[in-house]
């Protein structure tokens, strides 16, 4: 493996490439967006983040991963630039289209719910980690996988936001899940980048959906 330091859309952000790494070749890419103790730090200090401490001791790791640095005070105040950034991915050439996943911790958690819900189209599938967000738009994921993680003990951020989404996505047709920690508080991110299941559920979903949406609450009487 080896990492490079690059800058799309204004955001810095480290690339892992995986073992025996070739040019011209398609992998799939994850997209790892770190929470609220990552902000404003030296791009640097990204590479000591939880996910790359985590994969570096997964062997067989076959993922470019890449992880933005949020250098403002979250993720949603810098939210346009991070599309673009998602877009900018999606075009390298490194990256396979169709194997194209999203995950993201506490407030990388929100920006993950919110960032598939706003791009549906482009993921492959998703992991959002002790996050929280609009439920009521869940059906905007109707057709992209879902696998969500908390902490039971969580008192940060409640279980009680990956549950109502995750009940929304799947009362409008979808596919979520969601595992719950039962000793874990807002640290539920160490135990999910650590598991090789994870990895394998993510490959085992190709994006295809092309772009399938459906809105709801769209009464403007009913609904503000």
């Amino acid at each position: 493996m080896h990492f490079e330091q690059i800058e799309w859309q204004g955001i810095g952000a480290w690339i892992r490439y995986p073992d025996g790494y070739e040019e011209g070749k398609r992998y799939p890419v994850i997209l790892t967006l770190h929470g609220a103790g990552g902000r404003e730090l030296p791009l640097e200090n990204v590479l000591n983040h939880t996910f790359f401490e985590k994969v570096n001791k997964l062997s067989d790791f076959p993922f470019v991963s890449i992880a933005p640095h949020c250098n403002e005070n979250s993720w949603f105040d810098m939210f346009e630039r991070l599309k673009q950034f998602v877009l900018t991915t999606l075009s390298q050439p490194f990256c396979d289209a169709e194997r194209f996943y999203l995950m993201g911790a506490s407030m990388g958690g929100y920006a993950t719910w919110q960032l598939a819900m706003s791009m549906p189209e482009c993921f492959a599938a998703i992991v959002p980690i002790c996050g929280g967000g609009m439920s009521w738009n869940g059906a905007r994921l109707a057709n992209v996988p879902v696998w969500a993680f908390h902490g039971a003990l969580d008192t940060t951020v409640h279980v009680e936001e990956s549950e109502w989404i995750v009940a929304r996505i799947n009362k409008n047709g979808g596919n979520a899940k969601l595992t719950v920690y039962p000793e874990n508080a807002h640290d539920s991110w160490s135990d999910t980048f650590a598991n090789p299941e994870v990895y394998a559920w993510m490959l085992s979903h190709r994006n295809q959906n092309e772009k399938k949406l459906i809105d709801i609450y769209n009464n403007v009487k009913d609904y503000g």
